[in-house]
């Protein structure tokens, strides 16, 4: 599913349906790996306070890395409900977006890949690159943490 996101303080969401983020999963670390991992589900962290290409696919295993992504984590994102919700946090409820999964734990990827501005209307006084956000998700039995597969330079973000 391919998406034009509404990254309004630099992130948006995908999380289980069920649950709300708190902003928990932001520690120190989590601003170096730029996610925000917490129970619900998962903010990710953006270049841009504007709009963002993003895409979430759903696929049997792990992928191979993307080999043009400057910056790749994985972390673990359950979903018992079986509904996914990709949302900015300042979108109203009829913004945000839903994908359908089978309900369980899911290992979520995020590749920031280089790109240009997004097919639609963006705020050209943002500072910050535009990178397309890469989520892709498989099941997986056992719990894991964060990691970070390829570290993107430390100033990333404007």
């Amino acid at each position: 599913m391919h998406l034009v996101v509404h990254a309004d303080q630099r992130q948006f969401t995908i999380r289980d349906s069920g649950s709300r983020l708190t902003g928990s999963g932001w520690t120190e670390a989590a601003l170096d790996h730029r996610i925000g991992a917490e129970p619900g589900g998962l903010a990710i962290a953006t270049a841009r306070s504007d709009l963002v290409e993003s895409s979430v696919t759903l696929v049997p295993s792990a992928p191979a890395l993307t080999a043009d992504a400057e910056h790749v984590v994985e972390a673990d994102l359950p979903v018992p409900s079986g509904r996914l919700v990709i949302s900015g946090p300042a979108d109203y409820p009829s913004q945000e977006r839903f994908f359908s999964v089978l309900p369980g734990r899911y290992r979520a990827r995020v590749s920031y890949v280089p790109t240009g501005p997004p097919p639609a209307d963006w705020n050209d006084h943002e500072y910050g690159e535009h990178y397309r956000y890469v989520v892709e998700m498989w099941p997986v039995a056992a719990e894991a943490g964060v990691e970070v597969l390829r570290q993107g330079a430390a100033v990333w973000d404007g």
